[in-house]
């Protein structure tokens, strides 16, 4: 079916207009996007298309490149670009929603929502650390280090100086496993000792260390992996 030949109430923009966003499916969506098809596809069969590329998953779409998305026949550097920017304007909403409430952040969970709209888009490791007030409510947060694909490095000597000029009194890590798995390595595990001893050192104490992977996480904290009291591995 031609897009002319739909109903007008059924048209993506239409529809959107009388019923709200949230009414519209992500094909709808990405079609308000695009605007347009191309030669013999209109614009919600291109959606449709352009969908299925990514495994039918919007985290998918989400990530790939503008080379990626121009690979799609119909996908031109325009209609390339008005895709990537929505989803990065979705992923800074996420983000300063999540940083402005300056909500405790006495959970994984909290740690999870906090950080994952800002890492799960990303091909590489990333590094965090939270920095938290004596109630546990965030301070600031700091990214520590950018890897490669499944490592990164912890400077323990740049966390506990941020620490100290924030005047924070517990800290939280996070880093990311682009490869989706969130259990975590052997040198996730030896970090994490390193880092609590020297915290300690300076009467700084870390409360988690949390590994993100896709849609889910790991806790140290939750799994008793670490003695956080000490260091060592339980």
């Amino acid at each position: 079916m031609k897009l002319k030949e739909l109903c007008k109430d059924e048209m993506p923009r239409e529809k959107m207009i009388a019923k709200g966003a949230d009414a519209l499916t992500d094909i709808e969506l990405l079609a308000l996007l695009l605007r347009i098809g191309r030669d013999g596809m209109n614009v919600l069969d291109l959606s449709r298309e352009l969908l299925r590329a990514a495994g039918g998953k919007l985290g998918s779409l989400s990530r790939m490149t503008l080379e990626d998305l121009c690979r799609i026949k119909g996908i031109g550097r325009s209609k390339a670009v008005a895709v990537a920017a929505a989803f990065e304007l979705g992923r800074r909403a996420a983000v300063e929603e999540g940083f402005r409430s300056r909500a405790s952040m006495s959970s994984p969970k909290a740690v999870f929502r906090l950080m994952y709209p800002l890492v799960k888009s990303i091909d590489h490791e990333e590094c965090w650390v939270l920095l938290l007030s004596k109630s546990n409510r965030l301070i600031s947060r700091e990214l520590l280090s950018r890897g490669g694909h499944d490592s990164t490095v912890i400077d323990n000597r740049m966390v506990i100086r941020r620490a100290l000029e924030k005047k924070a009194t517990a800290v939280i890590l996070v880093h990311n496993h682009p490869s989706g798995v969130p259990a975590p390595s052997a040198e996730d595990i030896r970090q994490t000792q390193s880092l609590t001893k020297a915290l300690r050192t300076c009467d700084l104490h870390l409360l988690d260390h949390v590994v993100i992977g896709d849609n889910a996480y790991y806790s140290f904290a939750d799994e008793e992996m670490v003695d956080f009291s000490g260091g060592d591995v339980k």
